[in-house]
């Protein structure tokens, strides 16, 4: 039996420091992927000078954790990431050159050093704004409203495991239209502003589904593709009604 390898040279130097970062998927590179974005960063931490930790063996890599990325085609107000650094550094410095160092619709928006905890423990919800283009604001909340009468309601989709079958209800914490017509142009088409709060669960529900949820209950069922942002994602307050921020502390909820 031939002796274990090990790599040549000292164990690269231990984190010291981990970060938490805030960042924005605007515009066209709402088509991202998150692999797409893992390229970019890391070029832009090299541009950077930031002076990652990385993981030790044969083929290191710079110690970054991604946390329920959205899905490809929709724009992001609130993603998150973690990097842990080999020396410690100042985060609004960090923030303003990631940000620089990024294509302009990828926004760093905050960074903050971690807390105890896990990143992805605070990220319990999602709160979406889906435009519905060439749908009337009437329309879309009678159908949101024949929705949330329901218990339960159940959607197909396929996943890497095959079809998965799940009930979109359930994960619905809020369902609201907008009361007007959000056209930017009168004489243009009308475009129903729907926002939605969602549990995070397993498999994910997304805005796609709960669109599949109200054309199974309802005749509603927009014509044109619509486009979808996350607003926010966190911690689902239940006594607010709201998704709080995961970069707040405890002490600041």
């Amino acid at each position: 039996m031939s002796p274990q390898r090990t790599p040549d040279g000292p164990p690269p130097p231990p984190a010291v420091q981990k970060l938490r970062i805030q960042y924005a998927r605007r515009g066209r590179l709402r088509y991202s992927s998150t692999r797409d974005f893992g390229r970019a960063l890391e070029r832009a931490l090299r541009r950077s000078g930031v002076p990652m930790a990385y993981s030790a063996g044969f083929h290191p890599h710079p110690k970054i954790s991604y946390a329920n990325g959205a899905p490809t085609g929709a724009a992001s107000e609130a993603e998150y990431l973690e990097i842990q650094v080999a020396q410690r550094v100042d985060p609004h410095a960090l923030r303003a050159d990631l940000d620089a160092a990024l294509p302009a619709e990828l926004v760093v928006v905050d960074v903050v050093e971690a807390g105890p905890g896990s990143l992805a423990d605070r990220l319990e919800a999602s709160e979406w704004q889906i435009e519905l283009r060439g749908c009337r604001a009437p329309d879309a909340r009678a159908a949101v409203e024949d929705l949330l009468s329901r218990d339960v309601v159940e959607v197909t989709r396929m996943t890497k495991k095959g079809p998965r079958t799940f009930d979109v209800r359930g994960a619905l914490l809020v369902a609201e239209v907008s009361p007007e017509d959000a056209a930017s142009d009168p004489a243009g088409p009308p475009c129903a502003i729907l926002r939605v709060v969602v549990r995070h669960t397993t498999p994910a529900v997304r805005p796609d589904d709960v669109l599949s949820a109200l054309s199974l209950v309802t005749p509603f069922a927009p014509q044109r593709p619509p486009l979808v942002t996350r607003l926010e994602q966190g911690v689902w307050d239940d006594t607010q009604a709201m998704v709080i921020d995961p970069l707040m502390t405890d002490d600041d909820t």
